[in-house]
């Protein structure tokens, strides 16, 4: 209950230790009422609005700092989540950190961070440690969730059905259509691929639609045009010396579907250094839209996945789960881009009658159907 008492000036000291008992006596109000307004419990609601108005303004003026420490032994929260990715450093991680760090600034949310480097015993065990800490929730990067987990958790590339597991992932049938129907347009027959490597939760899923898009658009794929990346380091041995490969097995290609982007830029290297020049004689596409692919030499085209939006979209679904405010999802599917760049060109000798040559810096959207959303449809 209130007391009689007016605001009057802000008392002295005001911007030292300023606490709950700070601001009642300052309003003249008991701390409990305070406590109420500021935490959203359910006794505020029996708290006259202009009241709690009153309180918030105050607790601005005064600086109010809550004790976080305090009110997470009380309310038995700690409004933290925790981030398990492959490893720290790898373009693809980043993105998603990156727009889940920034959907989390907005909100009192914090997040920890641990690598799993693909190894399910890693995750698990990490997984232990941060529950242990307290985490609410868990966002996994780059691999699948193979056990119902005791906390809400958003697999971003998990691609392994699982109660309690919302997997958010890429339409890499789309993908690999948009990729795919670019180099036929441009009249490319004789395709190598960079796959990627076998613990990569995409690797399998990207390599299928692939496959399949081929058969669809009666594309022979070649063993002999196949290489398969066995390095886990992000760095462009992701793919210099996959492209390598393929050059010594003397078959010849026209264009390479690189699993990501870190992999076309070695490949670009290696064809360079093969006295090849990119895209005059062989053309490259990448994966990701990853930084490297605007400054590379040439830029690359690529199929974008909207990687910091993936992790928003991962960090705003958990935290709705973690706080009630929806239901659980078994499945979000995010639909990505085809970005022609300057790394496609017409295949050597090849121009359709009465056509012009493609223009470099296209880019083309994906048009979601009537009444779906742009970026993301929900399954489940």
């Amino acid at each position: 209950m209130p007391h009689n008492k007016p605001d009057g000036n802000l008392p002295q000291g005001a911007q030292a230790k300023v606490t709950l008992r700070t601001i009642a006596d300052h309003l003249g109000l008991t701390p409990g009422t305070v406590s109420a307004a500021l935490n959203g419990s359910a006794a505020a609601r029996t708290i006259p609005e202009h009241t709690k108005q009153r309180i918030l303004e105050a607790a601005r003026e005064l600086n109010y700092r809550p004790n976080y420490f305090a009110r997470s032994l009380r309310l038995n929260r700690t409004h933290t989540i925790g981030v398990i990715v492959d490893q720290i450093g790898d373009p693809y991680g980043a993105g998603i950190i990156s727009g889940i760090e920034k959907y989390l600034r907005e909100t009192e949310y914090l997040f920890l961070t641990a690598t799993h480097r693909h190894d399910q015993r890693i995750l698990h065990n990490y997984s232990e440690m941060l529950t242990s800490r307290g985490v609410e929730g868990f966002i996994t990067v780059d691999i699948s969730i193979s056990e119902m987990p005791a906390l809400p958790a958003i697999a971003v590339a998990g691609h392994v059905a699982i109660p309690g597991v919302t997997n958010l992932i890429l339409d890499h049938a789309l993908a690999a259509r948009l990729a795919l129907q670019h180099l036929l347009d441009l009249g490319h027959r004789h395709l190598a691929f960079i796959k990627g490597h076998a613990r990569s939760s995409d690797s399998a899923t990207r390599w299928e639609a692939i496959c399949a898009a081929c058969a669809h658009l009666e594309i022979t794929i070649a063993p002999e045009l196949v290489v398969e990346i066995t390095s886990e380091e992000p760095t462009l041995q992701m793919g210099y010396p996959y492209a390598r490969q393929l050059l010594s097995r003397g078959r010849p290609f026209t264009a390479i579907f690189a699993y990501n982007d870190l992999a076309a830029a070695g490949a670009v290297w290696a064809l360079h250094e093969a006295g090849l020049r990119v895209p005059e004689d062989v053309s490259v596409v990448g994966f990701d839209d990853a930084p490297l692919a605007v400054f590379g030499d040439p830029a690359l085209t690529t199929i974008r996945q909207p990687l910091e939006r993936m992790g928003e979209l991962a960090a705003k679904t958990l935290i709705d789960r973690i706080e009630h405010r929806s239901e659980y999802q078994p499945e979000i599917v995010v639909a990505p881009d085809l970005i022609v760049r300057a790394s496609t060109a017409q295949a050597p000798h090849f121009l359709r009658p009465g056509s012009k040559p493609a223009e470099k810096h296209l880019r083309l959207e994906v048009q979601e159907a009537p009444g779906e959303p742009a970026l993301q449809r929900r399954r489940g």
